[in-house]
């Protein structure tokens, strides 16, 4: 449908989507997840493409809907029932009381709230049956001095790439043992940030992640 091809469901960008043609029952919206893989928890977020309603229903309708799992991607078996939902869930993570293995998950329209059946997050989160990411190389946090001329609140990550990394999460903070803020970075082995106090001392660390699990972290990085 348009620009609202079914590939933005998935790109963890909040300002693209999928939509569907209406909100009919009979739509529905499926990923590979590449592998068989153990299915902890769901995040549907959905997008207001057409909606009619603004703010919040005083009488939602309730967006209601069935998730099935497979591992072929033909014959299916639900793994979460939500037909009799009457909540407004736009923003809806729900974590499942069994986990289940599967490469494909579909979730089947049942009703929205207003509007099209739209997806700008459909995320799936669990664990696949390879190995996790080894420890990040080489990892440099370039940032002016002191006693040089340059924008301390400025720093330029960059690390080697690990091969089986999906992604990569960069902790900072002030002190070694309290890196309370982080970054997350999907490809790419650089990242350029200017969120820092100028006249601080900052320590930084990172680590990669794939769909196996999470590597370990880097030694911490300290910079004056």
């Amino acid at each position: 449908m348009g620009g609202f091809q079914p590939n933005f469901a998935v790109d963890e960008d909040i300002k693209t989507y999928w939509s569907a043609k209406s909100g009919n029952k009979s739509e529905w919206y499926q990923t590979d997840l590449g592998e068989v893989a153990t299915v902890h928890a769901i995040q549907i977020n959905y997008a207001d493409q057409d909606a009619t309603l603004m703010g919040k229903p005083d009488n939602p309708a309730g967006h209601q809907y069935i998730l099935y799992g497979s591992d072929d991607g033909k014959k299916w078996r639900i793994i979460l029932d939500k037909s009799m939902n009457k909540q407004d869930v736009p923003h809806e993570y729900v974590e499942l009381a069994t986990p289940v293995k599967c490469r494909f998950i579909k979730i089947q329209n049942l009703g929205v709230t207003s509007g099209t059946f739209a997806l700008s997050g459909f995320r799936v989160f669990g664990k696949g049956s390879g190995d996790k990411p080894d420890a990040v190389q080489n990892f440099i946090p370039l940032r002016s001095g002191p006693k040089v001329k340059g924008e301390r609140r400025n720093v330029w990550f960059k690390w080697q790439q690990e091969p089986s990394a999906d992604g990569y999460v960069i902790y900072f903070g002030k002190s070694p043992d309290k890196l309370y803020g982080s970054i997350m970075v999907y490809g790419k082995n650089e990242y350029y940030f200017n969120g820092l106090d100028r006249s601080d001392v900052y320590y930084f660390q990172i680590e990669a992640f794939n769909s196996n699990g999470i590597g370990p972290r880097s030694e911490v990085k300290k910079s004056e």
